[in-house]
């Protein structure tokens, strides 16, 4: 029973073996048939029938000396150590044949389960060359994985046989969250802001530090015109200001039960992940010290703040691997943690799912002592199926207590909004869509307008 297990997995693109191609069944079945209807024709005997398909399969025997040992092939894989989540990707293998027969080769790379791609790859090896396959590759899941043996099967140019074997070729890779918004506003943040069809709001008068002088330009405030400089260059010049540096924000991702609901792509812990790097990306292109939280039932990853660029490095490093658990989030052990470990006042946004926030009857009491300090903010995506269903026709009776039920519930999370927001704890909704523009907007409104 092992025995017929090890030759099945030979047969799966495992381990070594040699063993008879399509090409060479086909063939030899073509002449059985003809030599039997020639046998039956005539008076040929069938000890000649066997001798002529020994002959034949002694001939394709010698299809073997025609390929290369498995020594002269030598195959190497290249790719990127770190991959975005969703993004296609292209990985080469490089064939190098040392002897001076040519064969055709097909492979399977040992890719992780979750990946998306196709194989086998076919292609051919000249003598004496390298030959380099490529295949794309997509990782719909965070984390960190393992590429393992390649399997190869290769054949001689007339392709009778074909010899199996496998190479390991162990690599780790990462796969990061999509930073495909956190490139566009390093590139464009203004552009990239611009949400909803407005734009972000200029900062208060006479606030942040000053930057540079410039010409006045259309919606210019006029106080902070320059009228010495306006004066030297006969233009009308302005002074411009920019909010102050060295701010710190600390960013709390809730990596909880709730955080693991599905949205039109990804679910909503994907969503705060990209919301915030891109916002931390904002803060450290700003100056700001930024700092990093993911909690669940405890703390999960912790990054002490830090300024420059290197620190958007170190957090993705902290928390591309982190998922979502089956407990619910303990919003006070990262509250309290949270207390303990920032010495100065900070701004705190915390990416949630606001109605698992707003019934925690702990968190508030926990808040307020922390709004002495710091400043707090709550930045989580709407639910849309609820928003769906409060505004269905009520075209039956069952329809309609369902739609009662789904608006009783938004009133109630409005009440209780409002109720946060009394004590001054902000709440903010977005879309699935708006929410990384959302969370960064929030950010630059509090620093433009000096709040923290």
């Amino acid at each position: 029973m092992r025995s017929l297990k090890n030759l099945w997995d030979r047969l799966l693109f495992r381990d070594r073996g040699i063993f008879p191609a399509k090409r060479l069944l086909v063939l030899f079945l073509i002449f059985s048939f003809g030599v039997i209807a020639l046998a039956a024709f005539s008076s040929v005997s069938w000890s000649w029938i066997f001798v002529m398909n020994g002959f034949l399969l002694l001939i394709s025997l010698l299809d073997l000396g025609l390929s290369p040992r498995r020594k002269d092939l030598t195959f190497k894989r290249e790719m990127p150590g770190e991959l975005e989540r969703g993004m296609t990707y292209s990985v080469q293998v490089e064939a190098v044949n040392a002897s001076d027969k040519s064969c055709a080769v097909q492979l399977i790379d040992g890719v992780p389960q979750s990946f998306r791609t196709f194989f086998p790859l076919q292609g051919t090896v000249k003598a004496r060359e390298t030959a380099v396959l490529s295949y794309q590759v997509i990782a719909p899941i965070r984390g960190a994985y393992d590429f393992g043996r390649l399997y190869i099967r290769f054949r001689s140019t007339l392709g009778l046989w074909q010899k199996q074997m496998t190479r390991s070729l162990k690599q780790s890779v990462k796969v990061m969250p999509d930073l495909t918004e956190v490139k566009q506003y390093l590139e464009s943040p203004q552009r990239f802001l611009l949400y909803e069809g407005t734009k972000i709001r200029r900062q208060r008068a006479e606030t942040g530090e000053f930057a540079q002088i410039r010409h006045y330009a259309v919606g210019d405030d006029p106080r902070k015109i320059n009228w010495r400089q306006t004066a030297k260059q006969q233009e009308i010049m302005t002074n411009e200001y920019e909010p102050e540096h060295g701010k710190y924000v600390t960013i709390l991702i809730d990596c909880g039960r709730m955080m693991g609901a599905e949205l039109k792509k990804g679910n909503r812990l994907e969503k705060a992940l990209e919301a915030a790097l891109t916002t931390a990306a904002a803060a450290l292109k700003n100056g700001d010290y930024v700092a990093v939280l993911a909690f669940s039932k405890d703390i999960k990853r912790f990054v002490p703040p830090a300024t420059g660029m290197n620190q958007l490095r170190k957090i993705l490093e902290a928390i591309y691997n982190i998922n979502v658990e089956a407990n619910e989030a303990n919003y006070s052990v990262a509250i309290n943690y949270v207390s303990a470990a920032l010495k100065k006042r900070s701004l705190i946004l915390l990416f949630s799912d606001v109605q698992a926030f707003l019934h925690a009857e702990t968190a508030l009491q926990h808040l307020k002592r922390l709004r002495q300090r710091h400043l707090f903010m709550m930045i989580g995506i709407e639910d849309e199926a609820l928003l769906k269903t409060a505004g269905q026709e009520p075209d039956s009776a069952k329809t309609t207590m369902i739609k009662s039920i789904a608006q009783q519930q938004i009133h109630i999370n409005k009440y209780e909004k409002a109720n946060w927001e009394k004590q001054g704890l902000s709440m903010v909704e977005a879309k699935e869509e708006h929410l990384i523009s959302a969370a960064v907007s929030q950010y630059i409104r509090v620093m433009n307008e000096g709040l923290l």
